[in-house]
């Protein structure tokens, strides 16, 4: 019950509302029992004028319409409560969907390292979904369920003891068969909801690498992949359904057992005359009353055991530490003539070897420099660790002479802009990818950015202009178009600071053209670092670092480097004699 009891306690905001529909379940559970207890003098009306004794029909009609009122009131009272309830679980949902996402985006890139997407969606939405469905069955259930079953009970009391206590009986014993059942399912429900999140992440996986998938021709393999998951999840489903309806068999036997000592005990005391006909009509009916919490009881507790099941990883997500919060007011200003210095830098992610090994340089105001190296020697590390995206282990990072353990990550990425080797696009328009980050700016200045982007031509010849939606990741534009968006992006952004990952590395010649003209303006008056394999792309860098290893093993100029013995030398050549070779073969060389 402790993920219940969290869900009550972190939904303090809407408190006030879940008093008020408290107050209303109550004076509805004491609404129902009226009719119930009219019942009696109704029946005992009757039986005086059958008898020949003396029966008042205005009384026997009052008690009629009082009876009515009463069921009226408690129908009138019922659907406010239940309206309420619905809409206390509408903003419920709202606040703890707010909840999760501000939490999620709070989270270091670690976080998103190790975890699929779908199953992060996956677990929000059933975790809001289980204690959505929760708080329903509590508001329009389990609330009016159990004061309804405290009251039955204390007018049994009044009108006959014994009656009473079995009545009272038929709760611990179906309480702790439900429960016991509740609890076996719940303990499977976990092992379910881990085959659900991995399945729902590999189908999302699968939608996005489409194109993979259909090349391979690989459509079986993930089919049979899901449907093995879901055939093990079936498995896990009747183990469940089997448990519950061996105890839901106990549950029936064991109040078909009180219910029948209550019969025995009614009937008789009614045969000697110590209830009266219509006492009797009242006990009966408070009985069969008091057996519909019975029959919620099962499902109650199972929303109980698949809202604690639900909300495990949900909350474990709440529970986070929020390493990056972007709730608090920072000053964001551009830094002016910005400087970046590494000062013995080391770094390692999760359970892996060294990246970086005590790496030190430094990076001036208008430099521009180019991290050169084989793949996984920790380039894109450098990168990562400048965008705060990871703490360096060990060593100092430096903006304009500040620790970075000064200054918080909104702050260092809002002086930063990124071009991504990625198409890092959103499924909506031209016009909201250019002007992410800057929602409010102006049509003439995103016009300006696609110009100097060389973007503009090909966003007017679309056909809805900066109207036009560019379809998931920008699946509806050439690979050279999606770079000049994201390079008209960086251009609007305008941040001192520009880091080129790989800009060019995916683009046909023509293409890759376009889009250097295009990183020609975005460069200006900027400190740039570039990452690239093609030296193309660096060729008018200011300085070169080579990383091997984890570690400098070159820095100065490219022509500088290209004179020295050494990685930057190997990979120019191998990239010189490639292309003469291509020429060669074409008999252009």
């Amino acid at each position: 019950m402790k993920n219940i009891l969290r869900i009550l306690q972190i939904s303090k905001p809407l408190h006030v509302l879940f008093s008020i529909i408290a107050v209303l379940i109550v004076i509805t559970a004491a609404v129902e029992l009226i009719a119930p207890v009219l019942s009696k003098y109704i029946v005992d009306e009757i039986i005086s004028k059958l008898q020949g004794k003396q029966a008042n029909l205005s009384s026997l009609f009052f008690f009629i319409a009082l009876s009515f009122a009463a069921n009226l009131l408690s129908l009138i009272l019922t659907t406010l409560s239940n309206r309420l309830g619905d809409h206390f679980g509408g903003k419920l949902r709202k606040f703890l969907t707010e909840l999760f996402y501000n939490k999620v985006l709070s989270l270091p890139q670690s976080y998103f390292d190790s975890e699929i997407s779908g199953k992060i969606v996956n677990q929000l939405s059933r975790g809001i979904t289980s204690i959505q469905n929760f708080i329903n069955t509590a508001t329009n259930f389990i609330l009016p369920m159990f004061l309804q079953s405290i009251f039955t009970i204390l007018v049994l009391a009044y009108y006959n003891i014994p009656i009473a206590i079995f009545t009272f009986l038929l709760f611990p014993v179906y309480l702790s068969l439900s429960y016991y059942s509740s609890k076996k399912w719940g303990e499977e429900e976990i092992k379910k909801n881990q085959i659900e999140d991995y399945s729902r992440g590999r189908i999302q996986e699968v939608i996005g690498n489409i194109r993979l998938v259909k090349s391979f021709n690989n459509e079986k393999n993930e089919v049979r992949l899901i449907e093995n998951n879901l055939e093990e999840s079936n498995a896990i489903y009747a183990k469940q359904s089997s448990a519950f309806h061996t105890f839901d068999f106990l549950r029936g036997l064991s109040l078909n057992i009180i219910l029948l000592l209550i019969n025995l005990v009614v009937f008789y005391s009614t045969f000697r005359g110590i209830l009266s006909v219509g006492e009797m009509v009242l006990i009966l009916q408070l009985v069969i009353q008091a057996r519909r919490p019975l029959f919620a009881m099962s499902f109650i507790l199972t929303n109980i055991q698949l809202a604690e099941a639900g909300s495990k990883d949900f909350f474990e997500v709440l529970d986070l530490p929020a390493k990056e919060p972007f709730t608090t007011n920072v000053k964001l200003e551009k830094v002016q003539n910005p400087t970046i210095t590494f000062s013995h830098v080391s770094f390692k992610y999760e359970a892996s070897a060294e990246v970086l090994k005590s790496v030190s340089f430094a990076i001036n105001a208008h430099e521009k420099v180019a991290l050169v190296g084989h793949s996984g020697v920790g380039k894109s590390t450098v990168v990562n660790l400048i965008l705060k995206f990871y703490e360096p282990n060990k060593g100092t990072i430096f903006l304009k002479k500040t620790p970075y353990a000064k200054l918080s990550h909104t702050y260092i990425r809002n002086n930063i802009s990124l071009v991504f080797q990625e198409n890092e696009l959103f499924s909506s328009t031209v016009r909201e990818n250019v002007a992410y980050g800057s929602p409010y700016v102006k049509e003439k200045t995103i016009i300006e950015a696609l110009k100097l982007a060389n973007a503009y031509d090909f966003v007017m010849a679309l056909p809805k202009g900066l109207e036009s939606e560019v379809g998931e990741r920008g699946v509806r534009l050439s690979g050279g178009q999606k770079q000049r968006i994201q390079i008209a992006r960086a251009i609007l952004k305008n941040s001192p600071i520009l880091i080129l990952d790989e800009a060019t590395s995916s683009l046909d010649a023509k293409s890759e053209k376009e889009v250097q003209d295009a990183l020609k303006n975005l460069m200006k008056d900027k400190l740039v670092i570039v990452i690239a394999h093609r030296f193309s792309t660096i060729q008018n860098v200011d300085k070169i670092i080579v990383l091997e290893e984890g570690t400098i093993s070159a820095y100065g100029t490219p022509q500088q480097l290209a004179k020295k013995k050494g990685l930057y030398k190997d990979l120019l050549r191998f990239q010189i004699e490639g292309n003469r070779k291509l020429l060669e073969s074409f008999e252009l060389y």
